[in-house]
């Protein structure tokens, strides 16, 4: 795909979304959210993808906000039915971080910065902040970060769980290619089947939840790649799933 505001490319069963507009701080515009719904909507219909990684283009910012963007980026990737990665080499700020929250998994350069900053303009987060933030980080610390609009470092974001790593900036990419590299060789349908039972699993009862991941679990048994993964096992060798 030629570079525009987001340059997209495949390897490995990988896809990687770059948000390019490092000269202003990839902060997104209507251009990069109407690129990135029609990506996020072919990778849905892309059975070569098992995993995702978002990054930003430049050293400096993730992604530092948004403007006159009127679709909702971070609704678009959290969409995404396969495991999102999210590299964050700096700023993720106001809407950066609320895309960063969409992702599954959040690996931090050291030089990462995080905020919700909405409320010192006169308003709040409106693309999932207030909802995913404290899902993951608890009610008391997120409530803290949004009505203050404090911006943390990459340790502390680390310390309250926003994030699951921080990395040196120069081994960000290697780190997390290494990460999604490892995930791709993983069952396809499993994978999806994860994100499910775990995002389904947050907004229901324990029961509930767990009569899903029971069927989830049962209806794997249908498919040709829990097959190969038993004759790989039995015959020793590394399984060649095929997302069937």
């Amino acid at each position: 795909m030629p570079a525009g505001a987001i340059i997209y490319n495949k390897s490995g069963h990988v896809a990687r979304i770059t948000l390019n507009r490092p000269e202003a701080n990839n902060v997104i515009n209507q251009e990069l959210a109407q690129e990135m719904a029609e990506i996020c909507q072919g990778i849905n219909q892309d059975d070569d993808v098992y995993v995702v990684v978002i990054s930003g283009a430049g050293d400096k910012a993730f992604c530092s906000g948004a403007e006159g963007a009127k679709l909702n980026v971070a609704a678009a990737v959290a969409g995404i039915d396969r495991p999102v990665i999210a590299a964050i080499n700096g700023e993720a700020l106001g809407e950066g971080l609320e895309l960063v929250l969409s992702c599954d998994i959040r690996l931090a350069s050291d030089k990462a910065r995080f905020g919700l900053p909405q409320i010192g303009s006169g308003v709040i987060p409106m693309n999932g902040g207030t909802q995913r933030l404290p899902r993951l980080i608890g009610k008391g610390k997120a409530l803290e970060l949004i009505l203050t609009g404090e911006i943390i470092d990459a340790e502390e974001a680390f310390k309250i769980g926003l994030v699951s790593k921080v990395i040196p900036a120069d081994k960000l990419d290697s780190e997390v290619e290494a990460l999604a590299q490892k995930m791709a060789g993983q069952a396809p349908v499993s994978l999806r089947f994860v994100k499910e039972a775990v995002n389904k699993g947050m907004d229901i009862t324990l029961e509930q939840g767990l009569r899903l991941e029971a069927d989830l679990y049962f209806l794997l048994h249908t498919t040709a790649d829990r097959t190969e993964g038993i004759k790989a096992f039995l015959e020793k060798r590394p399984p060649q799933f095929k997302g069937k």
